[in-house]
C-alpha cells in the first residue's frame, strides 16, 4: 500500500457567488420549494429580508472542495478508490443569501494510514469574512486491488 499522500494542513477552496439560478435548480432537483428559498415577498418580511440559500446545497458546494483534494491524488497517480464517508458535525451558523460571495476552504486535519482514512474541517466564509457554515468530512480510500475494506 502507497504512504499516504495527505497530510494535516494540507488544503483547496472554491469560491463562488451564490446565484438565483442555484438555488431555484437546486429547489426543483430536490423539490424543496420552502418560502425561505423561492418567495422573496414572504421573506422580505422575516429578519432576513431576502432568500436564503438551503443548508444543503452549502454541503453541496463542500463537496466540490473534496473532489478538489481527491484530485490532488490523482495527480499522484495513487491506485486507490477515495469515496466520501459523510460530513459530520454540520452546522449552518448564518444565512447565505442570494447574490452573497462564499469561500469554501477544505483543511486535512487528521490522515489514518492504518484504517485509509481521512478527515478534513469544511468551513463557508462570506464575503465579509464571516464563517456561515462548518463541517467535518471523511475519505476512505479503497485499494483497487479487488480486496474489499
Amino acid at each position: 500500500m502507497h504512504a499516504f499522500y495527505l497530510k494535516p494542513g494540507d488544503t483547496v477552496s472554491f469560491s463562488k457567488t451564490v446565484s438565483e439560478s442555484d438555488v431555484y435548480l437546486f429547489a426543483g432537483i430536490t423539490g424543496d420549494m420552502h418560502a425561505n428559498h423561492v418567495n422573496e415577498h414572504a421573506m422580505a418580511a422575516t429578519r432576513y429580508g431576502k432568500r436564503i440559500a438551503h443548508g444543503a446545497l452549502l454541503v453541496g458546494y463542500m463537496s466540490n472542495t473534496s473532489t478538489r483534494i481527491v484530485e490532488q491524488a490523482v495527480d499522484l497517480g495513487l491506485n486507490e478508490t477515495p469515496v466520501s464517508l459523510g460530513y459530520d458535525r454540520v452546522r449552518f451558523l448564518k444565512a447565505v443569501c442570494i447574490g452573497d460571495t462564499i469561500t469554501v476552504r477544505y483543511t486535512v486535519t487528521e490522515v489514518d494510514v492504518d484504517t485509509r482514512r481521512s478527515r478534513a474541517r469544511i468551513v463557508i466564509t462570506n464575503q465579509h469574512g464571516d464563517e456561515v457554515t462548518a463541517a467535518e468530512h471523511i475519505l476512505k480510500w479503497v485499494a483497487a486491488d479487488g480486496h474489499r475494506q
